[in-house]
């Protein structure tokens, strides 16, 4: 498979994104696109010591790049030969068989929406993030902020596509999964919810995904479920909550263990334990957020992504395509809609 990568993208490029997309020829065995300004990423090679291009990376010139100034609607209408957008186009036009980005957000959805497309009968792509939780290998999040404004069937079709994304990423085979409430009764929430509850219930019914319920936003961290679904907008307050509160945590923690020489001794002592809490902590180890309901994988990396966390995009992106991810989902459509009531008449 070849996984096509946005080199200009984000903070760090092309230098990390040429440095990860390297680590992960070499030690992923992935084949991979760099989409960018050629003689950039050829220079950026040969900083890294390698006089040629290392085995299993190939490069597409693109003499554009996108800004994070750029508007995101129009941007790959306006520079056709961006990156981004030539990118998109190559896995649109089968040249690849997943992208990862860690440019603009808006400019990637609104991109591969328009470009690649969403898969047939799917009403709104979502983004997923796994937050860390207690006891497991985290929960993932859908919508976190692509859809700020959702009706039933989008949390009924974001609850579907989060199921079999998550049956790959966490390699379950019937993950749990939660609507987020302010409560946990099927009564609770505004009316968006509680038809959401019951479509999620009958499709639970049904045996089609495993449904558990309304779950509240203090419980999401101890790893009730594998998914967690929500509305783009409650999605993002909670999710840049935990971010504020576990920044918050990790510093005062830093503050407590240099106090004075005793915790600095104990600090030393729960050395190891500390670097594993932060590497759960760190987004990196994940690689990238994933856009459900895209026809073909597109991962989004944080715009701030070093070296390896572009390896472990790289690596999710070969995961979702080895698993077929949105062939699960498109097989599955009739499942997630909800009829038009004129259309019942």
């Amino acid at each position: 498979m070849k996984i096509i990568v946005d080199a200009m993208g984000g903070d760090n490029a092309p230098q990390e994104i040429v440095k990860g997309a390297a680590m992960a020829a070499q030690e992923l065995g992935a084949e991979v696109i760099l989409v960018g300004r050629g003689e950039d990423i050829l220079r950026s090679f040969q900083e890294l010591g390698f006089k040629d291009l290392p085995s299993g990376i190939e490069v597409a010139n693109a003499s554009q790049v996108v800004d994070m100034e750029d508007d995101p609607s129009t941007v790959t209408k306006t520079k056709t030969d961006s990156s981004m957008t030539v990118g998109l186009k190559l896995l649109h036009d089968g040249g690849g068989d997943a992208m990862v980005s860690a440019g603009s957000t808006g400019a990637l959805l609104s991109g591969a929406t328009l470009i690649v497309k969403r898969i047939r009968g799917i009403r709104r792509a979502a983004l997923a993030p796994v937050l860390p939780t207690a006891g497991n290998s985290g929960t993932l999040l859908v919508d976190c902020g692509a859809n700020a404004e959702c009706t039933p069937e989008y949390l009924l079709q974001f609850a579907f596509m989060g199921y079999y994304y998550a049956k790959t990423h966490f390699n379950v085979d019937n993950p749990r999964v939660g609507l987020l409430n302010i409560g946990t009764e099927e009564t609770k929430g505004s009316e968006l919810y509680k038809e959401a509850h019951k479509l999620l219930r009958q499709a639970c019914d049904e045996g089609r995904i495993n449904f558990i319920g309304n779950v509240e936003s203090r419980s999401v961290m101890d790893g009730v479920c594998e998914v967690i679904v929500c509305d783009g907008f409650a999605g993002n307050i909670l999710l840049k909550g935990l971010e504020g509160m576990g920044s918050f945590l990790m510093g005062e923690v830093r503050k407590i263990f240099t106090k004075s020489t005793k915790t600095k001794l104990a600090a030393a002592a729960l050395k190891d334990d500390f670097s594993d809490l932060k590497r759960r902590m760190d987004a990196s180890e994940v690689g990238g957020v994933a856009m459900l309901g895209i026809s073909k994988p597109v991962i989004k990396a944080h715009g701030s992504s070093d070296a390896r966390a572009v390896k472990n995009a790289i690596r999710q992106a070969m995961s979702v395509v080895e698993r077929d991810v949105c062939g699960d989902i498109a097989a599955n459509v009739q499942f997630m809609k909800v009829a038009n009531p004129a259309e019942q008449q």
